[in-house]
Protein backbone atom coordinates (compact mmCIF):
# COMPACT_ATOMS: atom_id res chain seq x y z
CA UNK A 1 0.00 0.00 0.00
CA UNK A 2 1.45 3.35 -1.01
CA UNK A 3 1.71 5.92 1.76
CA UNK A 4 0.43 9.26 0.51
CA UNK A 5 1.17 12.56 2.30
CA UNK A 6 -1.88 14.46 3.50
CA UNK A 7 -0.43 17.68 2.07
CA UNK A 8 1.07 18.64 -1.29
CA UNK A 9 4.48 20.09 -2.08
CA UNK A 10 2.77 23.26 -3.26
CA UNK A 11 1.04 23.66 0.10
CA UNK A 12 4.28 23.09 1.99
CA UNK A 13 6.05 25.64 -0.19
CA UNK A 14 3.32 28.10 0.76
CA UNK A 15 3.59 27.27 4.47
CA UNK A 16 7.38 27.64 4.42
CA UNK A 17 7.06 31.30 3.49
CA UNK A 18 5.75 31.90 7.02
CA UNK A 19 7.12 28.93 8.95
CA UNK A 20 10.57 27.68 7.90
CA UNK A 21 11.32 23.98 8.35
CA UNK A 22 11.55 21.94 10.43
CA UNK A 23 8.06 21.77 11.89
CA UNK A 24 5.43 19.23 12.86
CA UNK A 25 2.23 19.47 10.83
CA UNK A 26 -1.08 17.91 11.89
CA UNK A 27 -4.10 17.18 9.72
CA UNK A 28 -7.29 18.41 11.41
CA UNK A 29 -9.56 16.71 8.88
CA UNK A 30 -7.94 13.33 9.41
CA UNK A 31 -8.04 13.65 13.19
CA UNK A 32 -11.72 14.57 13.17
CA UNK A 33 -12.70 11.78 10.79
CA UNK A 34 -10.87 9.26 12.93
CA UNK A 35 -12.43 10.54 16.16
CA UNK A 36 -15.87 10.22 14.58
CA UNK A 37 -15.09 6.66 13.45
CA UNK A 38 -14.01 5.65 16.97
CA UNK A 39 -17.16 7.10 18.48
CA UNK A 40 -19.36 5.31 15.95
CA UNK A 41 -17.50 2.01 16.35
CA UNK A 42 -18.40 1.82 20.05
CA UNK A 43 -21.74 3.65 20.00
CA UNK A 44 -23.47 0.38 20.93
CA UNK A 45 -22.06 0.76 24.47
CA UNK A 46 -23.95 3.53 26.29
CA UNK A 47 -21.09 4.38 28.64
CA UNK A 48 -18.28 4.26 26.10
CA UNK A 49 -15.54 6.86 26.39
CA UNK A 50 -12.23 7.23 24.61
CA UNK A 51 -9.66 8.71 27.02
CA UNK A 52 -7.07 10.17 24.67
CA UNK A 53 -3.55 9.36 25.91
CA UNK A 54 -2.13 12.83 26.48
CA UNK A 55 1.43 11.48 26.32
CA UNK A 56 0.97 10.92 22.59
CA UNK A 57 0.34 14.57 21.68
CA UNK A 58 0.06 16.98 24.63
CA UNK A 59 -1.19 19.98 22.70
CA UNK A 60 -4.33 21.80 23.92
CA UNK A 61 -5.44 22.67 20.40
CA UNK A 62 -5.53 18.98 19.48
CA UNK A 63 -7.00 17.94 22.81
CA UNK A 64 -9.86 20.42 22.44
CA UNK A 65 -10.81 18.70 19.19
CA UNK A 66 -11.30 15.47 21.12
CA UNK A 67 -13.26 17.30 23.79
CA UNK A 68 -15.80 18.24 21.12
CA UNK A 69 -16.47 14.52 20.62
CA UNK A 70 -17.06 13.94 24.33
CA UNK A 71 -13.76 12.15 24.86
CA UNK A 72 -11.75 12.17 28.06
CA UNK A 73 -8.03 12.23 28.78
CA UNK A 74 -5.63 9.58 30.04
CA UNK A 75 -2.94 11.33 32.08
CA UNK A 76 0.36 9.97 33.38
CA UNK A 77 1.77 12.90 35.35
CA UNK A 78 0.88 16.01 37.32
CA UNK A 79 1.61 18.20 34.31
CA UNK A 80 -0.82 16.23 32.15
CA UNK A 81 -3.44 16.33 34.91
CA UNK A 82 -2.98 20.09 35.15
CA UNK A 83 -3.56 20.40 31.40
CA UNK A 84 -6.78 18.39 31.67
CA UNK A 85 -7.94 20.61 34.53
CA UNK A 86 -7.01 23.81 32.66
CA UNK A 87 -9.07 22.66 29.67
CA UNK A 88 -12.11 22.13 31.92
CA UNK A 89 -12.49 18.39 31.50
CA UNK A 90 -14.99 16.94 33.93
CA UNK A 91 -13.32 14.91 36.71
CA UNK A 92 -14.88 11.66 35.50
CA UNK A 93 -13.33 12.35 32.09
CA UNK A 94 -9.80 12.43 33.55
CA UNK A 95 -8.09 9.07 34.06
CA UNK A 96 -4.82 9.03 36.01
CA UNK A 97 -2.83 6.00 34.85
CA UNK A 98 0.61 6.32 36.37
CA UNK A 99 3.30 4.04 37.76
CA UNK A 100 5.91 4.48 40.48
CA UNK A 101 3.75 7.47 41.39
CA UNK A 102 5.03 10.27 43.69
CA UNK A 103 2.75 11.28 46.57
CA UNK A 104 2.30 14.82 45.24
CA UNK A 105 0.86 13.46 41.99
CA UNK A 106 -1.65 11.28 43.83
CA UNK A 107 -2.59 14.28 45.94
CA UNK A 108 -3.17 16.46 42.89
CA UNK A 109 -5.19 13.75 41.15
CA UNK A 110 -7.38 13.42 44.24
CA UNK A 111 -7.74 17.20 44.47
CA UNK A 112 -9.14 17.53 40.97
CA UNK A 113 -11.27 14.39 41.30
CA UNK A 114 -9.58 12.33 38.58
CA UNK A 115 -10.31 8.62 38.34
CA UNK A 116 -7.23 6.90 39.75
CA UNK A 117 -5.97 3.76 38.06
CA UNK A 118 -3.73 2.02 40.60
CA UNK A 119 -0.73 0.23 39.13
CA UNK A 120 0.34 -1.80 42.16
CA UNK A 121 -1.12 -3.23 45.34
CA UNK A 122 1.60 -1.55 47.44
CA UNK A 123 0.31 1.80 46.24
CA UNK A 124 -2.87 1.36 48.25
CA UNK A 125 -1.34 1.86 51.72
CA UNK A 126 0.97 4.50 50.22
CA UNK A 127 -2.02 6.42 48.87
CA UNK A 128 -3.96 6.08 52.10
CA UNK A 129 -1.03 7.37 54.12
CA UNK A 130 -0.12 10.24 51.81
CA UNK A 131 -3.57 11.28 50.55
CA UNK A 132 -6.22 9.88 52.85
CA UNK A 133 -9.51 8.18 52.08
CA UNK A 134 -10.07 6.43 48.77
CA UNK A 135 -12.69 7.70 46.31
CA UNK A 136 -15.85 5.66 45.78
CA UNK A 137 -14.73 4.62 42.29
CA UNK A 138 -11.28 3.11 41.73
CA UNK A 139 -9.58 1.47 38.77
CA UNK A 140 -7.00 -1.33 39.01
CA UNK A 141 -4.46 -2.21 36.35
CA UNK A 142 -4.23 -5.94 35.65
CA UNK A 143 -1.22 -7.82 34.29
CA UNK A 144 -1.91 -11.50 33.50
CA UNK A 145 1.80 -12.27 33.14
CA UNK A 146 3.26 -14.86 30.80
CA UNK A 147 3.13 -14.44 27.04
CA UNK A 148 0.12 -12.88 25.37
CA UNK A 149 -0.84 -14.72 22.21
CA UNK A 150 -3.75 -14.50 19.82
CA UNK A 151 -4.53 -16.34 16.60
CA UNK A 152 -1.86 -14.56 14.56
CA UNK A 153 0.92 -15.41 16.99
CA UNK A 154 2.75 -14.08 20.02
CA UNK A 155 1.99 -10.42 20.56
CA UNK A 156 4.11 -9.53 23.59
CA UNK A 157 5.38 -10.69 26.96
CA UNK A 158 3.40 -9.10 29.81
CA UNK A 159 5.45 -11.15 32.28
CA UNK A 160 8.41 -8.87 31.55
CA UNK A 161 6.37 -5.69 31.96
CA UNK A 162 6.72 -3.47 35.02
CA UNK A 163 3.02 -2.55 34.95
CA UNK A 164 -0.01 -3.86 36.77
CA UNK A 165 -1.20 -6.31 39.42
CA UNK A 166 -1.23 -10.10 39.29
CA UNK A 167 -4.62 -11.80 39.45
CA UNK A 168 -4.11 -12.69 43.11
CA UNK A 169 -3.12 -9.11 43.89
CA UNK A 170 -6.11 -7.82 41.94
CA UNK A 171 -8.49 -9.87 44.08
CA UNK A 172 -6.76 -8.84 47.29
CA UNK A 173 -6.78 -5.17 46.26
CA UNK A 174 -10.54 -5.31 45.70
CA UNK A 175 -11.07 -6.85 49.15
CA UNK A 176 -8.93 -4.16 50.76
CA UNK A 177 -10.61 -1.33 48.91
CA UNK A 178 -14.12 -2.60 49.61
CA UNK A 179 -13.24 -2.62 53.32
CA UNK A 180 -12.16 1.02 52.89
CA UNK A 181 -15.48 2.09 51.41
CA UNK A 182 -14.83 1.83 47.68
CA UNK A 183 -18.11 1.01 45.92
CA UNK A 184 -17.30 0.76 42.21
CA UNK A 185 -14.35 -0.72 40.34
CA UNK A 186 -12.79 -0.50 36.94
CA UNK A 187 -10.49 -3.08 35.38
CA UNK A 188 -7.71 -1.78 33.14
CA UNK A 189 -5.14 -3.69 31.11
CA UNK A 190 -2.53 -2.77 28.54
CA UNK A 191 -0.76 -5.83 27.20
CA UNK A 192 0.52 -5.05 23.72
CA UNK A 193 1.83 -1.89 22.08
CA UNK A 194 1.16 -0.83 18.50
CA UNK A 195 -0.75 -3.83 17.19
CA UNK A 196 -1.66 -3.80 13.53
CA UNK A 197 -4.44 -6.37 13.75
CA UNK A 198 -8.17 -6.10 14.26
CA UNK A 199 -8.03 -9.08 16.62
CA UNK A 200 -6.23 -7.54 19.62
CA UNK A 201 -9.03 -5.55 21.25
CA UNK A 202 -11.64 -8.33 20.87
CA UNK A 203 -9.18 -10.87 22.32
CA UNK A 204 -8.30 -8.60 25.24
CA UNK A 205 -11.99 -7.86 25.76
CA UNK A 206 -12.76 -11.57 26.15
CA UNK A 207 -9.99 -11.87 28.75
CA UNK A 208 -11.17 -8.88 30.77
CA UNK A 209 -14.90 -9.60 30.40
CA UNK A 210 -14.43 -13.13 31.72
CA UNK A 211 -12.33 -11.81 34.59
CA UNK A 212 -14.96 -9.20 35.43
CA UNK A 213 -17.73 -11.80 35.60
CA UNK A 214 -15.67 -13.94 37.99
CA UNK A 215 -14.70 -10.99 40.17
CA UNK A 216 -18.24 -9.73 40.52
CA UNK A 217 -19.50 -13.24 41.34
CA UNK A 218 -16.69 -14.23 43.71
CA UNK A 219 -16.03 -10.91 45.42
CA UNK A 220 -19.44 -9.27 45.26
CA UNK A 221 -17.91 -6.09 43.84
CA UNK A 222 -19.54 -3.80 41.29
CA UNK A 223 -17.57 -3.59 38.05
CA UNK A 224 -18.49 -0.18 36.67
CA UNK A 225 -16.16 -0.08 33.67
CA UNK A 226 -13.62 -2.09 31.73
CA UNK A 227 -10.77 -0.17 30.16
CA UNK A 228 -9.14 -1.76 27.11
CA UNK A 229 -6.47 0.94 27.27
CA UNK A 230 -4.32 1.44 24.15
CA UNK A 231 -2.37 -0.86 21.89
CA UNK A 232 -4.30 -0.28 18.67
CA UNK A 233 -1.49 0.82 16.44
CA UNK A 234 -0.42 2.49 13.22
CA UNK A 235 0.62 0.95 9.92
CA UNK A 236 4.02 2.62 9.79
CA UNK A 237 5.25 0.52 6.87
CA UNK A 238 3.68 0.70 3.40
CA UNK A 239 2.97 -3.03 3.21
CA UNK A 240 0.96 -3.04 6.47
CA UNK A 241 -2.83 -2.97 6.41
CA UNK A 242 -4.18 -0.28 8.78
CA UNK A 243 -6.52 -1.24 11.59
CA UNK A 244 -10.24 -0.87 10.93
CA UNK A 245 -11.75 0.55 14.11
CA UNK A 246 -15.28 -0.37 13.07
CA UNK A 247 -14.29 -4.02 12.65
CA UNK A 248 -12.54 -3.84 16.01
CA UNK A 249 -15.61 -2.31 17.67
CA UNK A 250 -17.83 -5.03 16.24
CA UNK A 251 -15.49 -7.71 17.55
CA UNK A 252 -15.62 -6.20 21.04
CA UNK A 253 -19.43 -5.98 20.81
CA UNK A 254 -19.70 -9.70 20.07
CA UNK A 255 -17.52 -10.52 23.08
CA UNK A 256 -19.60 -8.17 25.24
CA UNK A 257 -22.85 -9.86 24.24
CA UNK A 258 -21.35 -13.32 24.60
CA UNK A 259 -19.84 -12.83 28.07
CA UNK A 260 -21.16 -9.79 29.96
CA UNK A 261 -24.80 -9.66 28.87
CA UNK A 262 -25.67 -13.22 30.00
CA UNK A 263 -24.04 -12.39 33.36
CA UNK A 264 -26.37 -9.43 33.83
CA UNK A 265 -23.52 -6.97 33.33
CA UNK A 266 -24.86 -5.16 30.26
CA UNK A 267 -24.51 -1.79 32.02
CA UNK A 268 -20.71 -2.02 32.25
CA UNK A 269 -19.11 0.92 30.45
CA UNK A 270 -16.24 0.41 28.04
CA UNK A 271 -13.27 2.73 27.92
CA UNK A 272 -10.31 2.99 25.59
CA UNK A 273 -7.12 5.01 25.98
CA UNK A 274 -5.72 5.27 22.50
CA UNK A 275 -3.05 7.78 21.60
CA UNK A 276 -1.06 6.47 18.69
CA UNK A 277 -4.15 5.37 16.76
CA UNK A 278 -5.94 8.67 17.37
CA UNK A 279 -3.26 11.01 16.02
CA UNK A 280 -0.26 9.06 14.72
CA UNK A 281 -1.09 8.97 10.98
CA UNK A 282 -2.31 12.56 11.03
CA UNK A 283 1.02 14.15 11.83
CA UNK A 284 4.22 14.61 9.83
CA UNK A 285 7.65 16.06 10.45
CA UNK A 286 8.49 18.40 7.61
CA UNK A 287 12.23 18.89 7.10
CA UNK A 288 14.60 20.12 4.40
CA UNK A 289 17.74 18.48 3.02
CA UNK A 290 20.63 20.83 3.81
CA UNK A 291 23.76 18.67 3.45
CA UNK A 292 24.97 15.58 1.64
CA UNK A 293 27.94 13.47 2.60
CA UNK A 294 29.77 10.84 0.55
CA UNK A 295 32.07 8.62 2.61
CA UNK A 296 31.57 4.92 3.34
CA UNK A 297 27.87 5.44 2.92
CA UNK A 298 25.66 8.08 1.31
CA UNK A 299 24.16 10.52 3.81
CA UNK A 300 21.52 13.20 3.55
CA UNK A 301 21.55 15.69 6.40
CA UNK A 302 18.31 17.47 7.20
CA UNK A 303 17.45 20.44 9.38
CA UNK A 304 15.47 18.30 11.84
CA UNK A 305 17.03 15.89 14.32
CA UNK A 306 16.08 13.38 17.03
CA UNK A 307 14.95 16.30 19.19
CA UNK A 308 12.00 16.49 16.80
CA UNK A 309 11.45 12.73 16.40
CA UNK A 310 13.17 10.41 18.82
CA UNK A 311 11.52 7.10 17.92
CA UNK A 312 13.97 6.00 15.18
CA UNK A 313 16.95 6.69 17.47
CA UNK A 314 15.36 5.18 20.57
CA UNK A 315 13.54 2.15 19.12
CA UNK A 316 15.02 1.83 15.65
CA UNK A 317 11.42 2.58 14.64
CA UNK A 318 10.49 2.84 10.98
CA UNK A 319 8.95 6.07 9.67
CA UNK A 320 8.22 6.24 5.98
CA UNK A 321 9.73 9.16 4.06
CA UNK A 322 8.31 10.87 1.00
CA UNK A 323 10.41 13.38 -0.91
CA UNK A 324 7.77 15.92 -1.85
CA UNK A 325 7.55 16.54 -5.57
CA UNK A 326 9.36 13.28 -6.30
CA UNK A 327 6.62 10.85 -5.31
CA UNK A 328 6.69 9.08 -8.68
CA UNK A 329 10.45 8.99 -9.22
CA UNK A 330 12.45 5.76 -9.09
CA UNK A 331 13.84 4.84 -5.67
CA UNK A 332 17.33 4.28 -7.05
CA UNK A 333 19.45 5.87 -4.30
CA UNK A 334 20.26 4.42 -0.88
CA UNK A 335 20.71 6.90 1.95
CA UNK A 336 21.02 7.29 5.66
CA UNK A 337 18.90 10.33 6.51
CA UNK A 338 20.47 12.04 9.50
CA UNK A 339 20.07 14.88 11.94
CA UNK A 340 22.75 17.05 13.52
CA UNK A 341 23.04 15.65 17.04
CA UNK A 342 26.40 14.42 18.30
CA UNK A 343 24.96 10.90 18.39
CA UNK A 344 25.40 8.36 15.64
CA UNK A 345 21.88 7.03 16.19
CA UNK A 346 20.40 10.39 15.15
CA UNK A 347 19.07 8.90 11.94
CA UNK A 348 15.55 9.04 10.56
CA UNK A 349 16.33 6.26 8.09
CA UNK A 350 19.15 3.79 7.51
CA UNK A 351 19.91 2.32 4.08
CA UNK A 352 16.59 3.68 2.82
CA UNK A 353 15.81 3.51 -0.89
CA UNK A 354 14.69 6.96 -2.00
CA UNK A 355 14.76 9.05 -5.16
CA UNK A 356 17.83 11.17 -5.71
CA UNK A 357 17.70 13.96 -3.15
CA UNK A 358 18.97 17.42 -3.98
CA UNK A 359 19.74 20.12 -1.48
CA UNK A 360 16.58 22.05 -0.71
CA UNK A 361 14.27 19.08 -1.23
CA UNK A 362 11.55 18.79 1.41
CA UNK A 363 11.07 15.47 3.17
CA UNK A 364 7.70 14.46 4.57
CA UNK A 365 8.34 12.03 7.45
CA UNK A 366 5.10 10.13 7.97
CA UNK A 367 3.14 9.13 11.06
CA UNK A 368 4.71 11.46 13.61
CA UNK A 369 1.40 12.61 15.11
CA UNK A 370 1.90 10.49 18.23
CA UNK A 371 5.05 10.20 20.33
CA UNK A 372 6.79 12.56 17.93
CA UNK A 373 7.03 16.04 19.37
CA UNK A 374 6.14 14.79 22.84
CA UNK A 375 9.19 12.53 23.18
CA UNK A 376 11.61 15.27 22.18
CA UNK A 377 14.43 16.47 24.36
CA UNK A 378 17.15 19.14 24.28
CA UNK A 379 20.44 17.32 23.99
CA UNK A 380 23.23 19.47 22.48
CA UNK A 381 21.05 22.46 23.29
CA UNK A 382 18.93 21.71 20.24
CA UNK A 383 15.57 23.44 20.31
CA UNK A 384 12.19 21.84 19.65
CA UNK A 385 10.42 22.86 16.47
CA UNK A 386 6.98 24.48 16.04
CA UNK A 387 3.71 22.58 15.75
CA UNK A 388 1.26 23.62 13.05
CA UNK A 389 -2.32 22.56 12.41
CA UNK A 390 -3.56 22.20 8.84
CA UNK A 391 -7.17 23.27 9.27
CA UNK A 392 -10.08 21.72 7.42
CA UNK A 393 -10.47 24.88 5.35
CA UNK A 394 -6.84 24.69 4.18
CA UNK A 395 -5.51 27.43 6.42
CA UNK A 396 -2.62 26.80 8.79
CA UNK A 397 -2.55 27.64 12.49
CA UNK A 398 0.51 27.86 14.71
CA UNK A 399 -0.44 25.76 17.74
CA UNK A 400 2.95 25.77 19.47
CA UNK A 401 5.80 28.09 18.65
CA UNK A 402 9.32 26.78 18.31
CA UNK A 403 11.62 26.99 21.30
CA UNK A 404 14.17 29.79 21.64
CA UNK A 405 17.58 29.88 23.26
CA UNK A 406 16.03 31.89 26.06
CA UNK A 407 13.45 29.14 26.57
CA UNK A 408 16.27 26.63 26.87
CA UNK A 409 17.93 28.60 29.67
CA UNK A 410 14.71 29.80 31.30
CA UNK A 411 15.08 27.57 34.36
CA UNK A 412 18.15 29.59 35.32
CA UNK A 413 15.72 32.25 36.52
CA UNK A 414 18.03 33.01 39.47
CA UNK A 415 20.98 33.72 37.21
CA UNK A 416 22.12 36.86 35.37
CA UNK A 417 22.95 34.80 32.27
CA UNK A 418 19.42 35.38 30.99
CA UNK A 419 20.10 39.08 30.58
CA UNK A 420 22.61 38.34 27.86
CA UNK A 421 20.41 36.07 25.79
CA UNK A 422 17.99 38.61 24.37
CA UNK A 423 19.95 38.98 21.14
CA UNK A 424 20.49 35.25 20.50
Amino acid sequence: MKKIPFVTKEKIDEIKKTYPTPFHLYDEKGIRENAKAVKEAFAWNKGFCEYFAVKALPNPFIINIFKEYGFGLDCASKAELALAKALDFEPERIMFSSNDTPAEEYRYAAKIGAVINFDDITHLPFYEKEVGAFPETVSLRYNPGGVYEISNGIMDNPGDSKYGLTKAQLYEAVRILMSKGVKRFGIHSFLVSNTVTNEYYPALAKTLFSLAVKMQKELGCEIAFINLSGGVGVAYRPYQEPNDIRVIGEGVRKAFEEILVPAGMENVSLYTEMGRFMTGPYGALITTAIHEKHIYKEYIGVDACAVDLMRPAMYNAYHHITVLGKEDEILDHTYDVTGSLCENNDKFAIDRNLPKISMGDVLFIHDTGAHGYSMGYNYNGKLKSPELLLKEDGSVQLIRRGETVKDYYATFDFCDILDGLDEV
